[in-house]
């Protein structure tokens, strides 16, 4: 646990004033990111059964928060972690035809998560996903739908500050994208964390792609399960926080698995017996329609518009006692 602290820093907006624009925030943008990428609104779990595999694995080493139903013979279920595979299941299900899509709200406990400026064990995102053609798994359809989503985030923030003068932060619209391995070879002596933050201090808007696979360097830039995003067609979309003075992850998306990407990633992963659960057999046979998706923080988002010092500011979570505490002892009042 450690928080980093900003010298003289005061909140912009009261919590009340947070509160309103939180929610200009999460109204406006949800609507142009539906109109933009042609998503439709669904009702998603926050449940799922243990053992499905439906569940994300995220890196594979997370816990789940688990627990069992009296009602249901003692049955196992789990929190999700996130709606990846669950999405994809259920464009299959109802029906959605390539070009159409589903966004939702997901909230999900990361019970391992690290508690700092930026991360907290209740995660709180939209989840979206859109029906492809095989035609368009390809980095250049990847990238357009990239910039349909950056496309909605300017347009959000300029109306926001047009009801809040206060607060001033630019997005650039124009992204930036590169590769981990191109990363690594420009900056091969910093760590994947410091190669982010070199590289969106200077162009603000960066799409960082091709992550899961080792890089030339023998290490990866930072892990993926294997069996969601297509490792070659991925990214995480960075944009330049003013206030901590880093790069901040708003959104891990990507052109999701086939039938052979997901049998590459699986062994590389040695995550073979995967193949049991009845979701990979179904990409397998070909039985699920390819997808592109992905998630995008909303208190994350809310944090970075209201120019906010800690995600505790915008959104209600538990922390340290002594986090708490020190926060409050550097202007930042945690919700």
């Amino acid at each position: 646990m450690s928080c980093q602290f900003v010298p003289n820093y005061r909140a912009k907006l009261s919590l009340r004033q947070t509160q309103q624009a939180i929610k200009v925030i999460k109204d406006t943008f949800q609507v142009l990111l539906a109109q933009n990428l042609h998503l439709e609104r669904v009702t998603a779990p926050v449940l799922v059964h243990g053992g499905s595999g439906i569940n994300d694995d995220l890196n594979g080493v997370e816990r789940k928060v688990d627990f069992t139903v009296r009602n249901m013979g003692e049955a196992h279920a789990e929190v999700v972690q996130s709606l990846a595979k669950w999405k994809r299941v259920a464009l299959g299900r109802y029906g959605f035809r390539p070009g159409e899509g589903i966004y939702t709200d997901m909230n999900a406990i990361r019970r391992d998560d690290d508690v700092d400026n930026t991360h907290s064990i209740f995660v709180d995102q939209w989840d979206w996903e859109a029906v492809i053609t095989a035609d368009q798994r390809t980095e250049a359809y990847l990238q357009k739908t990239v910039r349909r989503i950056v496309k909605a985030l300017v347009d959000t923030n300029k109306l926001l500050q047009q009801k809040y003068p206060l607060l001033t932060m630019e997005i650039e619209e124009e992204v930036y994208f590169v590769t981990a391995a191109q990363l690594e070879a420009m900056y091969p002596d910093l760590t994947p964390k410091q190669r982010e933050d070199a590289v969106t201090r200077e162009h603000r808007t960066v799409f960082l792609m091709g992550i899961g696979d080792a890089l030339p360097g023998g290490k990866r830039h930072d892990g993926r399960a294997p069996d969601y995003d297509d490792w070659t067609l991925n990214g995480d979309l960075l944009l330049w926080n003013d206030v901590l003075g880093h790069a901040l992850e708003i959104s891990s998306m990507g052109i999701r698995v086939d039938a052979n990407a997901l049998a590459r990633q699986l062994a590389v992963a040695g995550a073979e017996d995967r193949m049991q659960y009845p979701y990979h057999k179904a990409i397998a046979a070909g039985e699920l329609p390819l997808t592109i998706g992905g998630g995008i923080g909303q208190s994350r988002l809310c944090m970075l518009m209201l120019e906010k010092a800690h995600i505790g500011e915008v959104q209600v979570s538990i922390w340290p006692p002594e986090m708490v505490a020190e926060c409050q002892q550097h202007g930042i009042i945690l919700l």
